[in-house]
């Protein structure tokens, strides 16, 4: 069976189930269980590879233990054990050892965990189910991780917080543009499902890791946060199908909650990959962590404040921000000022509306920067939706091959060679502080549309008006004929 019709199978399973409402309580209820035999899996191959390698679940609660036979415990059996054995314990799992930083993951990732399932002998046949995935088979964890990332990216809700998921296609084109190296340090402070961390792993693999020094540098580099519980448990799954030993770099925290000047120069990375939330508020006193001028509560600006000071001289970031983030005043204005003289802000790829869509229509922009010298120009790329399509959409999403032109066009690493197109064009960091800092620029090279003469339009709208006036006095006169017969 492929894993992509044992998610399938699942699913249907636990939609059966009266405790499991919904499709984020079906994730999260996958999420918990896939993530049991994953890490028993590979504790079962590192107790092979390492000496006196030890897994920091105690033997009783185990995979192997209690869910690898498929003759099992079953019904309201299992459901006791899973309800008052498994969870209790797992949530209160002592880091102690060698194994601490194992044990530490398990704990946090069962202190949000829940089980929604009320059906002992629906779970038995769950549990079967994901007994037919071996973990440690590479080629059977890369297509299950495959379609894990579906799953994910089926779950895209944007609720009311600002949590726009970002097309693959997007994280894609960002990371090959960032071109991270095993032993750089990277950071996602604002992680989500890992969306950013798969792709960097994926290009550093392909590309760089040659040796298992190379793969050991690689994940020695991840860094990441992500606060809310649901995407956290679900990233920290992520990096264990994608072959992460240990994913304790992702941390169950909000960034923005310490102090901008508690980050020391030591803690500094060589690379930023983010979509911070945007739209959303951060909870009151969250901004008193921030310099006065970079107070607000919007999340979004205090994320760019933190990303220029978290980079390493020489480091670099690319982000997504939205369009008023680019034209806004007061703190934006500041914040902007801020890039330009700390960064170069070398490039902006302008983004149409629907890119996010069905889970925002707003304009968002790819920001690419570097630290250490201050912005002399800034390239502007304007993408735009492929011709004979009218916008992207859950049917028709934005594909990597869509962003190719912009590839063709970059100029490299050094940027070099680029020259202005219909879709791109060059500003001086001069022109931009003449405008107040107002960086949403529009495409010079597009003709604006002709609306026509104002006092055409006015007359051709007045003469509308009044043959529609005539119109329905012409009604009422049939209408009234009608009823007197």
């Amino acid at each position: 069976m492929s894993a992509r019709t044992t998610v399938k199978s699942i699913q249907d399973l636990m939609r059966q189930d009266v405790g499991v409402d919904g499709d984020a309580q079906r994730l999260s209820q996958l999420c918990w269980m896939f993530f049991l035999k994953i890490i028993d899996d590979q504790d079962q191959q590192l107790e092979l590879m390492q000496d006196g390698f030890t897994s920091p679940i105690p033997p009783r609660l185990q995979w192997r233990s209690w869910a690898a036979d498929p003759e099992g415990d079953t019904g309201d059996t299992l459901m006791a054990f899973v309800n008052d054995d498994l969870f209790p314990a797992l949530k209160e799992l002592p880091a102690l050892g060698k194994q601490a930083n194992r044990a530490r993951v398990i704990r946090s990732l069962f202190e949000d965990a829940y089980n929604y399932m009320k059906s002992g002998h629906l779970m038995r046949q769950v549990i079967n189910k994901i007994n037919t995935v071996d973990f440690n088979d590479l080629a059977e964890r890369k297509h299950f991780g495959e379609v894990y990332e579906q799953l994910l990216n089926d779950l895209q809700n944007a609720g009311n917080a600002g949590e726009y998921y970002t097309p693959r296609a997007v994280t894609a084109f960002m990371v090959d543009r960032i071109d991270p190296h095993p032993g750089e340090k990277l950071f996602d402070p604002a992680c989500g499902t890992g969306g950013f961390l798969t792709c960097a792993i994926r290009h550093m693999r392909d590309r760089y890791v040659k040796s298992v020094a190379d793969e050991k540098a690689l994940q020695a580099g991840l860094r990441a946060v992500e606060k809310k519980p649901l995407p956290h448990m679900l990233c920290v799954t992520n990096m264990l199908l994608h072959g992460i030993e240990d994913p304790s770099f992702v941390q169950h925290d909000n960034t923005l909650a310490r102090p901008y000047i508690s980050w020391e120069q030591k803690e500094r990375v060589d690379i930023i990959l983010a979509n911070p939330p945007f739209g959303g508020k951060e909870e009151d006193g969250i901004e008193s962590n921030f310099p006065a001028h970079f107070r607000t509560k919007e999340t979004a600006d205090l994320f760019l404040a933190l990303f220029i000071r978290l980079l390493k001289p020489g480091g670099r970031a690319a982000i997504v921000l939205p369009d008023g983030s680019l034209f806004g005043e007061g703190v934006k204005t500041r914040l902007k000022e801020h890039l330009l003289e700390e960064c170069n802000l070398h490039t902006i790829v302008r983004l149409p509306n629907s890119v996010f869509k069905p889970y925002a229509s707003i304009g968002t922009n790819l920001l690419f920067f570097e630290k250490g010298s201050p912005t002399q120009d800034i390239w502007y790329y304007e993408h735009r939706v492929p011709e004979g399509q009218k916008a992207y959409s859950m049917t028709r999403p934005i594909r990597v091959e869509h962003l190719q032109d912009c590839v063709d066009w970059w100029g490299g690493a050094s940027h070099e060679g680029r020259v202005e197109t219909p879709q791109a064009w060059k500003v001086t960091a001069d022109e931009v502080k003449a405008r107040g800092y107002n960086l949403d620029i529009k495409n010079p090279h597009t003709e604006a549309e002709d609306h026509g003469n104002p006092k055409a339009l006015l007359a051709e709208l007045d003469a509308a008006e009044a043959e529609a006036a005539r119109l329905r006095e012409q009604l009422k006169v049939i209408l009234a004929e009608a009823l007197a017969r």
